[in-house]
């Protein structure tokens, strides 16, 4: 039976009296209007985990003035049906008021890793995901927490903040899932006309290109991002935000390829920002 809890202390309640059986405790982190990506997350929870939360907020604090905080699609009731059909045990869907108290200043901030790629564009963007992550972590208390590869930058900063802060929660990153077309799943998909939902393919389209380019052995970044900026600038109403091939742990730009990287675009589709990329590990080549 799914149960919904919002306040921290309904969570708390909940969590510990699971543990006192010494359930596992999987969590996913979403800000709502989930698809089939945030399904995912949570189907692998359930089977990795005696009890998978689910946590629904839209975070005011990783959006800029000029975002779209406001306008982020939300429904909760299709939310719930999600979950309960995925298996989840809770759902924490918390006011604003209950995560932030009015006169709160205390913040997270992972330097470094948040300064490539999206923080280039939303400068306070990660400051805000760092905390409201790191509330959840220790409203929660989880074992194993999964978050999705499609914000690879996202996942680095997570790994980081918990690796350098000591916090006691294994991380898990999960394949993008995809539209039958290639467009990877999002949330702001919604945002899209038709016309703009057939020139997004543009994003998938490069970021398989690249990656088919480092499969035929090619090691040269740069070549990577020339090839990728082209495919996208076919397409009249793509804005390129940027297109870059990174590090896979620290997000900073590479040259030649010799280890785990990421290949990465942000794309304004016309007003909606949406991100691509390709996960490639150097282990898993011959």
């Amino acid at each position: 039976m799914l149960t919904i809890a919002k306040t921290v202390k309904e969570v708390r309640q909940y969590v510990t009296e699971r543990r006192k059986s010494g359930a596992t405790v999987g969590f996913v982190p979403t800000m709502g209007y989930l698809h089939e990506g945030h399904g995912s997350l949570i189907k692998r929870s359930v089977r990795e985990c005696d009890v998978t939360v689910v946590s629904i907020f839209v975070n005011p604090t990783q959006f800029s003035p000029n975002e779209d905080l406001s306008t982020y699609p939300r429904d909760f009731e299709a939310d719930k049906a999600l979950c309960e059909e995925c298996g989840a045990d809770l759902i924490f869907a918390p006011e604003n008021s209950e995560m932030y108290c009015s006169d709160f200043t205390t913040y997270v901030e992972c330097d470094g890793v948040t300064q490539e790629l999206c923080g280039k564009s939303r400068p306070t963007h990660f400051r805000g995901v760092c905390t409201v992550v790191s509330k959840l972590f220790n409203i929660v208390q989880p074992d194993i927490a999964y978050f999705g590869q499609k914000d690879a930058q996202q996942l680095a900063v997570i790994k980081r903040m918990v690796r350098d802060l000591n916090m006691n929660v294994k991380i898990v990153g999960c394949p993008i899932i995809r539209e039958t077309d290639g467009l990877a799943k999002s949330s702001r998909n919604s945002y899209l006309s038709d016309a703009e939902r057939q020139a997004a393919t543009v994003l998938s389209k490069a970021v398989l290109a690249g990656e088919k380019l480092l499969n035929e052995g090619m090691r040269d970044a740069l070549e990577i991002i020339v090839a990728m900026r082209k495919i996208i600038e076919t397409e009249p109403i793509a804005r390129i935000d940027y297109v870059d091939v990174v590090d896979a742990t620290s997000m900073k730009r590479v040259s030649e390829i010799c280890g785990d990287i990421v290949g990465a675009v942000a794309v304004f589709i016309g007003k909606t920002r949406l991100i691509d990329n390709f996960l490639w590990k150097i282990g898993d080549r011959n």
